[in-house]
């Protein structure tokens, strides 16, 4: 569609484009992220169960096409694209003008891309894992998965596409819901589809592509009923399109170092002991649970939110909506991080402890676990803070924040893996995401764009006395070490449940006793 005609010509208005509360917004996504983590903890958990420390060949051919899906879909494409996007709806230009020009272009850049790599498998495998290289069987059941699973990247690239737009009209649960059908499929080929193969881990694959399939076919009839869905058309020349791709070029790195920094420690794993992919893959997902169902569920809702406010020049209620994230991300995410780090071998023991995992597996994740845990603070805050950024059209200083953080973490992980192995490659990451969340704060601050509204220094101490009373009550009960290896699998169940309910409820009433209430948590007005 030609520049002019985006100018001029509007988009039907879609029915029931409202605009939910930012806490309610965020609950929904929540909820829904809650059950996809949940199926993605029981998928995780039958994988363990039936292939071990063998599932490294199939995570590391996962984490590729994941990357490049974070990288692009849900990465730097998601920055660019819902803020443009955005922009358009408030000033009603045409949408889907937008939408038809936008999912033709990446269709013409992804789809190639996915033939080529999937052609290239043994180098893409050579380049992200090379310690493989020293084991042919290890590396070519490697390649032989990614061939297989590389053209999820496609599939998901436009799920995550559609998300957007549902996203920006207010629609957040369908996005949120849909990783569900992820774990789900991978869930069924583990249970059903390995006794059809030779090598069971290839019932792995074939679930990852049949996933792609299904969740981008489950979000086409609610774009649809929006009014939206048009047949994609590559369009490069169009103004949006040339718009969210020069956002895009920077954004690449900006918002996913984290996932280039993870795909380094798979490469530096790759030359350790056999396990040690699995330990930090099990370890991450760990921590992933509360990061999945509170920070990215925030940054889901936030990221339209300060979209639409800059669009309508509202700085003011941005700076609100910008300080509301930080504080409901220490709420949440400060009392997350120490319960992981004092409970990771009770976590572990309880949701891994069977099958094909041993006890030396088990604490070898709780090692990393802790590591990671110790940054899910930090991680938090990147997936709040990097919004204020993108929000404005702002995509160049994130990418020097991360560019330093990356470099960081870089220089970290040679010496901390030397002395402390696989550990040491998840608290590189995790200092270096400190690096990055505080480089984030200190721009939007210095640009104005992030200040504190009254009521932080008492906001900081109920929280902080809150923690402790958590701890606390957790060291009080928590059986000791010896014990959870002599447990029963439902005793070790039933311990853990009382450990989290006794956490839970000790943070909550002493917040409560220290006068935070459910106001507390509504975005005030500017």
């Amino acid at each position: 569609m030609a520049a002019s005609e985006q100018q001029t010509s509007k988009a039907p208005q879609p029915q029931g484009d409202k605009s939910p509360s930012l806490l309610k917004s965020s609950s929904i996504v929540s909820a829904m992220t809650l059950l996809s983590r949940i199926l993605g903890l029981v998928r995780d958990v039958l994988v363990a169960s039936y292939f071990g420390a063998r599932a490294d060949a199939f995570f590391v051919a996962f984490k590729i096409p994941n990357f490049f899906r974070r990288l692009f879909a849900e990465g730097a494409f998601s920055v660019a694209f819902v803020p443009v996007l955005s922009e358009y709806k408030v000033q009603e230009k045409d949408i889907k003008g937008l939408v038809k020009a936008v999912s033709g272009s990446l269709l013409a850049i992804i789809g190639p891309f996915t033939i080529v790599a999937v052609a290239a498998a043994p180098i893409l495998t050579w380049v992200f894992a090379p310690g493989f290289a020293s084991d042919p069987e290890k590396f070519a059941l490697t390649s032989d998965l990614l061939r297989i699973t590389f053209p999820y990247l496609l599939l998901i690239s436009l799920t995550a596409f559609y998300g957007s737009v549902l996203n920006t009209y207010g629609q957040f649960a369908i996005p949120a819901v849909t990783p569900v059908l992820l774990n789900l499929c991978l869930i069924v080929a583990t249970l059903y589809f390995t006794p059809w193969f030779d090598e069971p881990l290839m019932a792995l694959a074939w679930g990852v592509l049949l996933a792609g399939v299904t969740q981008l076919a489950f979000q086409l009839p609610f774009v649809m009923k929006l009014g939206l869905l048009a047949l994609p058309k590559p369009a490069f020349a169009d103004v949006g399109v040339r718009r969210i791709l020069k956002l895009m070029v920077p954004a690449l790195f900006g918002v996913s170092v984290s996932q280039i920094n993870m795909l380094l420690d798979i490469l530096l794993a790759s030359f350790l002991e056999t396990g040690s992919v699995s330990w930090l893959y099990y370890s991450d997902r760990l921590t992933q649970l509360p990061l999945g169902i509170f920070a990215i569920a925030l940054a889901v809702v936030i990221l339209p939110s300060l979209s639409q406010k800059h669009a309508a020049q509202n700085k003011q209620q941005f700076v609100v909506t910008l300080d509301w994230g930080v504080r409901i991300v220490l709420l949440i995410g400060l009392p997350a991080s120490l319960a992981l780090i004092v409970l990771a071998e009770p976590l572990m023991m309880t949701i891994f402890y069977r099958g094909e995992i041993t006890a030396y597996d088990i604490q070898k994740m709780a090692m990393s676990l802790r590591a990671y845990s110790a940054g899910l603070l930090a991680f938090m805050l990147i997936k709040v803070l990097a919004p204020g950024f993108y929000a404005r059209q702002d995509t160049k200083t994130p990418v020097k924040i991360g560019i330093k953080a990356m470099v960081t973490n870089m220089a970290l992980n040679i010496p901390l893996v030397l002395t402390l192995a696989h550990v040491g490659l998840a608290l590189a990451t995790t200092l270096s995401a400190y690096l990055n969340a505080v480089l984030l704060y200190m721009g939007l601050r210095k640009l104005g764009y992030y200040q504190t509204q009254p009521g932080w220094g008492l906001w900081i101490a109920r929280i902080v006395f809150s923690c402790g009373v958590l701890v606390a009550a957790i060291y009080a009960i928590n059986p000791s070490s010896e014990a959870w290896h002599t447990f029963s699998e439902w005793q070790r169940m039933g311990w853990t449940s009382v450990l989290v309910a006794v956490g839970v409820l000790s943070y909550g009433t002493s917040l409560l006793i220290l006068g935070v209430r459910p106001r507390h948590l509504v975005m005030a007005k500017a």
